[in-house]
């Protein structure tokens, strides 16, 4: 039998819940500006001493520049899927996914400091001279070949791609537009030769780490209990 899509109903909108809304977002925001601070930090950091990342099979990955397309599509990826379950006001969706991605980008930051790393995958000369060639140019320009593992582009897009499929408010359809999108960004990484296969990799066992973390363990349901009690404590105060 054909399963039926039942969405479930969007919780009122009230003061109280617009209130709680900014409270979830504003250690986000903060995270945003320490992540990217200390982000072009270590990105400014010439080190003396890089470990070299490429392996042998990387040079068999051909350069496919129309990959630039869904490479630049993860910002949007990343935004989009977050800022849904926190207006839509679904906080167990929205306190997993960030677990698992402020806590993989965190370690990011820590390995990159800790152990510096490069690749020497990009072409000197881009073989052709089209648009997408010039968008690769352009990341290039603005991003260094250090300082990439493990890739946060895929660890980000497995989160989201599991942050959606977990979410009871999303539809099937979109969710396996999600699946491929998630799947094309991942490819992406590797024909515009932004990240090495061990990048990826082990990108992939940080996530299925992360997942168990998020979506299998009660850490998240205790912190959403805190949560309620912080909002019921609130209400009686006031």
């Amino acid at each position: 039998m054909k399963q039926v899509f039942v969405k479930p109903e969007d919780r009122p909108i009230t003061k109280e819940r617009i209130n709680d809304t900014v409270r979830v977002v504003i250690p986000v925001i903060l995270y945003a500006i320490f992540y990217l601070s200390w982000f072009f930090k270590i990105e400014g950091i010439h080190s003396t001493h890089y470990t070299v990342m490429d392996t042998t099979f990387d040079y068999s990955i051909p350069f496919l520049e129309i990959f630039v397309i869904p490479y630049y599509c993860w910002f949007l990826y990343i935004l989009i899927p977050v800022a849904y379950f926190v207006l839509k006001y679904d906080l167990e969706d929205y306190f997993r996914v960030l677990m698992f991605l402020l806590t993989g980008m965190t370690l990011f930051l820590i390995i990159s400091t800790l152990f510096p790393n490069i690749q020497y995958l990009r072409p000197a000369v881009m073989p052709r001279d089209n648009f997408c060639c010039r968008m690769v140019a352009n990341i290039y320009r603005a991003d260094t070949p250090t300082n990439l593992w493990p890739s946060i582009h895929v660890y980000n897009s497995i989160g989201v791609a599991i942050a959606v499929r977990h979410s009871k408010r999303i539809r099937p359809l979109v969710k396996s537009l999600s699946d491929v999108l998630c799947v094309l960004i991942i490819l992406s990484t590797m024909f515009i030769k932004q990240h090495t296969i061990f990048d990826v990799l082990t990108a992939f066992i940080l996530a299925i780490v992360m997942y168990v973390v998020a979506y299998r363990s009660e850490l998240v349901n205790k912190m959403l209990t805190r949560h309620e009690l912080r909002l019921e404590k609130a209400r009686i105060l006031n």
